[in-house]
């Protein structure tokens, strides 16, 4: 089959681009041709894959997503495939990868209704309608359980449209036999000593994940582990704003901001904790791949994969409704217990060999494909 994807931005860092590029794949591994429609595309293009960049501008982000896909329906006219798969809400997808939360519940609960006259709102829900609509045909591939039933009870989406599926972690997040070694090599090589502590908070928006967050619960510290701890923030974003909150709370010798990259895995190995309070997460893939790495999690209930903390019983999760001084408590705790952390570490690994956290690119494939609902 002729398959095209359809996401308005890649590039090699983001949760949502990667869902996509491992679902594409395992398409393509399975016979399947494969073509992307984008506006913007970084990194290297995959061998097999036609990639099309959207000759598309525009002052507000809405008019530009109207224009695309346009752009994206003039083209398919011309040269039909046989799905059409979608990583952002849009029209004329036939399989729409859920990888953003209900908008329509957003902004009816965390805005002003002054907003809902406004044309961004107006494209987005439009968008979101006609993937979740009643007569909308679109199979639903979800990846958090806590958003179906908004999508339900704001579109009455009908219950065999929705697929749920597993996460979908990469084997090589995992903890490999010589992850003793590789930590002490990235430990030697950022002056760690045996006594200090790593935070690590990785991802991109650093606003949403709550950046602002760790940051004063970092400074309100006891003065010895304070004197002990560092905290390293990772991702795609500015850190100019951050930089500034640092230098303020007086901790900026404790914290250092470093772009998106590559060998993640080695800063999960060589951590002692993951902080993510995030403000609000459809999932969080970089959660799991803290947990089968062995490194224990502190992070927000409102994270679809939290439970997954919960679950295996490698971390703290902070209740909703949200309070700093919840967090600056758990942090604390987490970080002057020893002998907890290394049981965490312990519990998260021997979960990681039982619970299926590694299939949602061949459930996905399946679904797209036909082969499975």
């Amino acid at each position: 089959m002729q398959l095209a994807f359809i996401l308005y931005k890649y590039f090699p860092f983001g949760g949502l681009q990667r869902d996509f590029m491992r679902i594409a794949q395992e398409c393509q591994r399975r016979g399947h041709s494969i073509r992307v429609y984008a506006m913007i595309w970084e990194g290297e293009v995959p061998d097999g894959f036609e990639v099309l960049i959207a000759p598309v501008k525009a002052i507000f982000n809405h008019t530009r997503n109207e224009r695309f896909t346009a752009w994206v329906e003039r083209d398919l006219a011309a040269r039909p495939v046989d799905r059409v798969v979608g990583f952002n809400k849009m029209p004329g997808l036939d399989v729409y990868y859920a990888a953003d939360p209900c908008f329509e519940d957003k902004a009816q609960t965390l805005r002003n209704p002054i907003y809902r006259r406004w044309g961004r709102y107006k494209h987005f829900a439009e968008y979101e309608r006609a993937v979740f609509a009643p007569e909308s045909k679109t199979e639903i591939l979800m990846i958090s359980e806590v958003q179906q039933p908004l999508f339900v009870k704001h579109y009455g989406t009908q219950a065999e449209r929705f697929h749920l599926l597993p996460p979908g972690i990469a084997q090589d997040r995992r903890a490999p036999v010589n992850a003793v070694e590789i930590r002490d090599e990235f430990r030697e090589e950022f002056e760690l000593g045996a006594d200090d502590l790593l935070l690590v908070q990785i991802g991109s928006g650093f606003k949403t994940k709550g950046v602002d967050r760790s940051l004063k619960a970092l400074a309100t510290l006891p003065r010895e582990l304070k004197r002990r701890t560092r905290l390293l923030v990772i991702g795609q974003d500015d850190p100019k704003p951050f930089k500034l909150q640092a230098k303020t709370l007086g901790i900026s010798s404790m914290v250092e901001f470093l772009k998106g990259r590559s060998d993640i895995p080695r800063f999960l190995l060589g951590a002692d904790l993951l902080i993510h309070p995030a403000y609000n997460e459809n999932t969080g893939t970089v959660l799991l791949e803290a947990l089968v790495s062995g490194l224990p999690v502190l992070v927000t209930d409102v994270c679809g994969y939290a439970h997954y903390i919960q679950d295996a019983d490698c971390g703290r999760v902070v209740p909703s409704p949200f309070e700093q001084s919840t967090l600056d408590r758990m942090l604390a705790q987490m970080l002057e217990n020893d002998a907890q952390r290394v049981a965490w570490g312990g519990n998260a690994l021997r979960y990681a060999d039982s619970a299926d956290l590694y299939s949602m690119p061949q459930r996905a494939a399946d679904v797209i494909l036909g082969e499975r609902s």
